[in-house]
């Protein structure tokens, strides 16, 4: 097990048409885009800024994904040494996408999957690590949701790896277990097994924004659809689960309607 926990702290879409993309989230969740500056020879890159602190970033799928791929988020888990993290999850059932690399002036990052096939990023960065943003800010992520094939095997696999603790659990009848799990402090997340209609074991995450019917209209409005909700759930948040104009899932949770 890892010495302390670890666990998510960027978030990346990979899209078709970045400008498209980036206007479509700062009207969702109420980000402000900028273009990264990276080193000469990098593909274009947009920070989604939540006030004045980077959270996410959005980049046009690379060719060597292949035409296969669809718009998607990831989410990049911190790792103190990328390679030997890397290592650990291939000898745990994991499969790595991407062997580790460097990106210039930010870190060493990774490509992988855990055991039941859902894909994440290992990312140890360079620099000092910022100050965590506080809870339920707008435009934070505010729940990492795991839908996956085997809830107890992936639950395993990441305390092991990062070290995550299990919270309480929720029985959603017919719909099984919903494990919450936290990463050394309150619960930060929450996986179950996936229903039918999910194809693959997949993390989905959960962006915060004041108010869920207005953020949902928003998403109807500049072309992206809402797939469940506005729904309730326990603690009194409420929550939607979307697609944005380009087909990537993604989610919403809010203090209020």
């Amino acid at each position: 097990m890892a010495n302390s926990p670890t666990s998510f702290f960027w978030y990346e879409l990979m899209t078709k048409d970045i400008d498209a993309a980036s206007d479509f989230y700062a009207a969702v969740v109420g980000w402000r885009p900028q273009d990264f500056a990276g080193s000469a020879g990098m593909p274009r890159y947009v920070v989604m800024n939540a006030g004045e602190r980077g959270v996410g970033g959005i980049m046009k799928i690379p060719a060597e994904a292949g035409p296969g791929m669809h718009p998607a988020w990831v989410g990049y888990i911190h790792a103190r040494d990328t390679d030997a993290a890397t290592d650990a999850v291939k000898k745990a059932g994991g499969k790595v996408w991407r062997a580790p690399d460097d990106i210039p002036g930010v870190g060493r990052f990774s490509v992988v999957a855990d055991p039941q096939g859902a894909v994440f990023n290992l990312l140890q960065p360079n620099g000092p690590d910022m100050p965590p943003i506080p809870a339920g800010t707008p435009g934070s992520i505010g729940w990492h949701e795991l839908y996956t094939s085997d809830w107890r095997k992936a639950f395993d696999f990441y305390s092991s790896q990062f070290g995550w603790t299990k919270d309480r659990e929720v029985d959603m009848g017919e719909m099984g277990i919903y494990q919450l799990f936290a990463a050394g402090g309150e619960a930060i997340g929450g996986m179950m097994n996936k229903p039918p209609q999910v194809p693959n074991s997949a993390w989905q995450f959960y962006f915060n924004v004041p108010g869920i019917d207005a953020a949902a209209k928003s998403v109807a409005d500049k072309g992206g659809k809402v797939l469940m909700g506005p729904m309730e759930v326990p603690g009194g948040q409420w929550v939607v689960q979307c697609q944005d104009l380009q087909g990537a899932h993604f989610a919403l949770v809010a203090p209020k309607r």
